[in-house]
This record gives C-alpha cells, structure tokens and sequence, in this order.
C-alpha cells in the first residue's frame, strides 16, 4: 500500500494545509531511512506502515484532563480472514519531529511488532491487561517490550532509543510543535481511549492466524536473550 494515500486523501479533501502537506512529503524520507535502518539493525522485515493525517491524542476517559500524545501505534487488523500488523505513523511526528526522535519511534513500535507476534504465538491476547492510567500505561509498556541492545545491531539507534525512551517517551519539543502547529490550527485530531489502544482477538481468530516458523524462532531466540539481560539486572 501506499503509506502517504490517507494524507494526500485529506489534502484534496482541504483538510491539510498546502503548508503542512508539502513539509510532511518532504520530511517523509526520514520514515523511510528510519524503517531501512531498523530492517537493517534487525534482520527482520518491518511490517506495513502508513501516515496518518491527524494528531492522534489518548485519555484515561472522556471526562479526564489527563491525555497524551501518540505519535505512532501499533494495530493488529484481521482483513478477509488474513492478519496483518499495521504501524501508523501521525503526520505531526513527520512533519515536526527530529530525525533521532522518529527513528527512536519506529524502532520503538517495532519491538511493540514484536511483542505482538510473541503473544500470538502463545495465545496469550485474551487476557491482555488494560491499564487505568497514562502513568501505568508507560510502566507496562515498559516491561512487556524486548530488550533493544538485543534486537537492533546499530550503535546510533540503540542510543536514539536509550535517549528517548528511558522510562516512556516523552519530548517536549515535539509535543509543543504538535500543539501549535497542529492543534492549535484546528487541524485534523483523532481521540482515543486506553482501553481502545489494546488487542483483543478473539480464540477464533487467534486460531486462523499462520506466522512463519521461521520468524517464530527468531522471535524465540530474541525472547531468551532479553530474559537473559533482564535476570541479570535483578541479580
């Protein structure tokens, strides 16, 4: 598919700025240099990825002051009976992010990928948690994810992550940016509840799923070394 056919859908709909359209098409190769990156630094093929034309914003509940940014998401989608892993990219993250910031985002979403197949693999989907809160939401994404150092080969990625996402992703600058020259020029927003940002699949579902066996074991072999690392920390 093509990743850009939902924003230029909204350009000719006059929903994106000529300004805004033009910048995000030029910035757009940061994606594409950011998704080789990782495929490089992996081994592992990045799963389709498109940008979406709005400011994608995440609350606890819909009477709660409390919300947050999502500059990108990872969405499981059953089409025709086929299972597919979509990234979606925000155009605010395109347009005004840093290229370290984006290439951190990506990567980040990509462990997400990961995490996901693992799961499917072990119908452990559900009973997905659902966590109440922003706060709680960054720990268990936080402790569920594979360890970095293990998947990606790349010194500089490794540290745009590092950097990025000590304890959750946070950056300031980009999130001003995202306020002033998107929200607050009423441009296109998307909200969305916690809850509705989880998986669930039915056991149905699940079943119907075929992942590739040998991607299964690479999943596998990735697992046991970030459990590795992580045993070593607590002793």
């Amino acid at each position: 598919m093509d990743p850009l056919v939902r924003f230029r859908d909204a350009h000719s709909k006059g929903l994106i700025p000529d300004d805004v359209y033009d910048l995000t098409l030029k910035r757009f190769p940061l994606i594409v240099g950011g998704i080789n990156k990782i495929e490089k630094a992996s081994g592992i093929q990045y799963p389709v990825a498109y940008v979406e034309p709005s400011l994608v914003l995440s609350s606890s509940d819909s009477n709660s002051y409390e919300y947050g940014i999502l500059f990108a998401r990872t969405i499981p989608v059953m089409f025709e009976e086929k299972f597919q892993v979509v990234i979606q990219i925000s155009a605010p993250l395109v347009a005004y992010g840093l290229k370290g910031t984006i290439h951190a985002i990506l990567a980040h979403e990509f462990l997400h990928f990961l995490e996901l197949i693992r799961k499917i693999s072990k119908m452990e989907l559900l009973s997905d948690e659902i966590s109440g809160n922003l706060f709680e939401n960054v720990y268990s994404d936080e402790t569920r994810l594979f360890e970095p150092r293990v998947v990606f080969k790349d010194r500089m990625l490794l540290h745009h992550i590092t950097k990025k996402f000590p304890s959750g992703f946070r950056d300031y600058k980009l999130e001003d940016k995202a306020i002033k020259f998107w929200s607050d020029r009423n441009l296109p927003k998307s909200n969305i509840s916690l809850d509705a940002n989880n998986v669930k699949l039915s056991a149905e579902s699940l079943s119907k799923i075929k992942l590739d066996p040998k991607f299964l074991i690479k999943i596998n072999e990735l697992e046991q070394k970030s459990s590795k690392i992580r045993k070593k920390r607590l002793y």
